[in-house]
Parts: structure tokens; C-alpha cells; sequence
């Protein structure tokens, strides 16, 4: 882990994470106790999700930001720094670190309050190593979103006009997810490559009442998640972010527009540099847009291969219904996930490939209180909670295979 000033800006980066640092204090139902000063905040767990695919040195191509306030415990610095991450601390004496209320009730939905006040990151707080990631996870509102890549963007460019563009993968805030909000989550969109809420979440976007539950049985409606993804994506039919739910014990869904598909070969040479997609320009031939035959920068693509018929597709959680006694906190399992996702889109592998390494790191996320536990096994290998991450995510393909048929 590195201060501020020691972050060399040669270092490669594949994963920086613009949620916060949280020490949590967790309250559960009696006669259950409650634990303090635990590690939580959507950055820490996304950059954990991230971590677990990253056996050291690659760990230090994660990266996060830390805020210290003068309360921060000496066994906090320990743990963070055992992880060998990238990790920007920004220390400041004159405040207290930001910490967090979290109460579960029987149907494990969490209450959340701040309890000191917190310090929200923006593309200021990224040095130069961090702001040339090769993706970013945002934890925010539709509009912050939206400020958040163009500024990101324009930083980039300033410093590096032909830098590749990086992965945008953006978990909105719950507090934000609501029907008034919904037009600002369709303008912000096509300016993510993977939009992530959980199933309540989308639910509330799309004003449904049940909140995205089956009023019958009171589980997670399957059909409610399909149909609210349908309606999004067909008001944005032009655009090519992902959508990615995240249902819990059902798994997750993935849903994703068709259109026109590149030579793999040529993915990372004509990704655009520093351009949010979407917008027309009066010089385009329309005709070949909709023929699906204009690339990012609005030319003419002569390499354009067969039309991608997109995705509409569920993976199984990998602790799913039966599994739900390995399920110990649930706190962070959303943020791991998308860590977990990021970092595997950001290393090359494709949507589906990337759910596989979401659900595994938010596995290892939620089979205890707090973080997962990094050791070694007897012949020096990293493990988490004693288990090979790895092999892990081995079990889970066959498991998700198994499921598909």
C-alpha cells in the first residue's frame, strides 16, 4: 500500500474504484452481537473483488483511494496492507475517518446510516497512475455519473490525447434509485459500458410498487427483472452499454442490445480514445448507422463482422437458494462483485466470463463478517477464507454449465 506521494505513475492499473472507505459498525437481530470497526465501503469491497484475481505483484494494478481521519485503527493499516494493493491512503488529522451504522432485520435488509461525516470522491483525488486505469467502478447518482466519466475523460485527454478508453462499470446509489430519477438513469447510460443495480434497485427505477418481489411467494420476481431490462434497453436501442442485475440467491441477469460485432483482433486498437458513445453528428451517413455499418469514430467500418444477436441470459449465484447457510453478511457482496466483473472486462475476458469472476468474488465476500481473510496454502498459493480463488471459480463454471444445459 502506498502513501500519496510514493504511487509511481509508470504503474499499470487495470482497476480503480471511486466508491468510499467506511469503517462499518454492524448491528444484528439478538441474540446476535454486533461487531466495530470493521473495513466496508463500496470502494473497499470493489477493490477486494478486484484483489481476489490478483495474486501479488499483479495485486498492484488495483487501485482505490483511502481517507485517514485521526481515529483510524492501527489494526485497520495492518490488514489494508497485507492485501498489497495500489491502495492511494489520503491522510488528514483534522477529521474523523468516515464510519457507517449498518442494521439487519430478519428478511436481511440492511439499514445504513453515516455517523461521521463522510468525504465523497471525485476525478481530483485521482493521481496520474490512478486516472489512467483501464476501468473504473462508480457508486453514484445518474448524474454524478455522468459528471464523473466526462471529467475523467477530459483529464485523460488533456494528458494523453490517444489513450485507449477505459471500462466504466456504474453501480447507482439506492437512495437515488426511484421513478423521478429514471430519465437521468436513461441519459447516463450511454456513457457506461455496464450499469449495475440489484433487483430492488431496477424495481424502484421503473416505480414498481412490489419493488421487484413477487407479490405472491415474496421472492425475487425473475419476470419483473426481464421485463424492466426489456424496457430499458429498447428505449436506448442505438447504445451498447450491458445491463447486470444482481438478484441475490437467484443469480444474476444479464441483458445486453444486439448489433454489430469487430474482429476481436480489433478491439483494442479501434476502441475510441476518450469519447462518450451515443451522440450523432450531422456529418454521419445515416443510412450506414442503421445498417449498423458505422464504427465508434462515425467512418465507415469495413470490418465489421456477422451482427451480435446480444444477450438475455441468468447464471446461478454461487451460493444459491440451497446454499443460503454459507451466507453469513451480506454487506459488500454487490460491491465485490462488481470488482470482480470490472477487473476481468478490463483483462480482456468477455460479459459472460465476467459475471463468473463477479459472483465468485461476492461469494468470498459474504461467507463471513468483514472481509475475506487472505492466507497460504502449504506451497506458498494465495487463498481467501482458506479456499484457492481459482478453484473457486472452476467449481462455479461447471455449476453454471450444469444450469444451462
Amino acid at each position: 500500500m502506498e502513501e500519496e506521494d510514493e504511487v509511481s505513475p509508470s504503474q499499470e492499473i487495470d482497476f480503480c474504484s471511486l466508491g468510499m472507505f467506511i469503517i462499518d459498525e454492524i448491528h444484528y437481530l439478538p441474540p446476535k452481537p454486533p461487531v466495530f470497526d470493521v473495513v466496508g465501503g463500496s470502494g473497499s469491497y470493489a477493490a477486494i473483488g478486484a484483489r481476489l484475481f490478483s495474486p501479488a505483484p499483479l495485486s498492484q494494478t488495483v487501485s482505490w483511494v483511502l481517507d485517514k481521519g485521526s481515529d483510524f485503527p492501527e489494526s485497520i493499516t495492518t490488514q489494508i496492507k497485507s492485501w498489497e494493493t495500489s491502495c492511494l491512503i489520503r491522510s488528514d488529522p483534522s477529521r474523523l475517518t468516515t464510519r457507517g451504522w449498518n442494521g439487519y432485520d430478519s428478511n436481511q435488509i440492511r439499514a445504513f446510516k453515516y455517523t461521521t461525516p463522510k468525504l465523497r470522491l471525485d476525478e481530483h483525488a485521482l493521481t496520474p497512475a490512478l486516472l489512467f486505469s483501464k476501468s473504473f467502478h462508480l457508486n453514484c447518482s445518474p448524474t454524478r455519473c455522468i459528471d464523473l466519466v466526462t471529467s475523467i475523460l477530459r483529464r485523460r485527454k488533456i494528458l494523453n490525447p490517444g489513450c485507449l478508453k477505459p471500462l466504466f462499470i456504474w453501480e447507482p446509489v439506492p437512495d437515488l434509485c426511484t421513478p423521478s430519477e429514471l430519465l437521468n438513469c436513461t441519459n447516463a447510460l450511454p456513457y457506461v459500458d455496464v450499469c449495475s443495480p440489484n433487483h430492488s434497485e431496477l424495481a424502484a427505477f421503473m416505480g414498481d410498487p412490489d419493488l421487484g418481489l413477487d407479490p405472491v411467494t415474496g421472492e425475487i420476481s425473475t419476470k419483473s427483472v426481464e421485463r424492466a431490462c426489456e424496457q430499458l434497453l429498447s428505449s436506448m436501442p442505438l447504445q451498447s452499454y450491458a445491463l447486470v442485475i444482481r438478484c441475490g440467491a437467484k443469480g444474476v441477469y444479464l441483458a445486453k442490445n444486439g448489433g454489430r460485432s469487430r474482429r476481436p483482433s480489433l478491439i483494442k486498437k479501434k476502441r475510441p480514445a476518450n469519447r462518450p458513445r451515443g451522440g450523432l453528428t450531422l456529418d454521419m451517413d445515416m443510412e450506414a448507422l442503421f445498417a449498423g455499418l458505422l464504427g465508434d469514430d462515425g467512418e465507415l467500418d469495413r470490418e465489421i463482422v456477422p451482427i451480435d444477436p446480444g444477450i438475455e441470459m441468468w447464471l446461478p449465484a454461487v451460493f444459491g437458494e440451497k446454499e443460503a447457510m454459507r451466507v453469513v453478511d451480506p454487506t459488500g457482496g454487490g460491491n465485490g462483485f462488481l470488482g470482480g466483473l470490472a477487473v476481468a472486462l478490463a483483462r480482456g475476458k468477455e460479459l459472460q466470463e465476467a459475471v463468473a469472476w463477479g459472483n465468485v468474488a461476492a461469494s468470498f465476500a459474504i461467507e463471513q463478517v468483514g472481509m475475506p481473510i487472505l492466507g497460504k496454502d502449504e506451497v506458498g498459493r494465495e487463498t481467501w477464507n482458506g479456499f484457492l480463488v481459482e478453484e473457486r471459480l472452476e467449481q462455479y463454471v461447471k455449476k453454471a454449465k450444469r444450469r444451462l444445459g
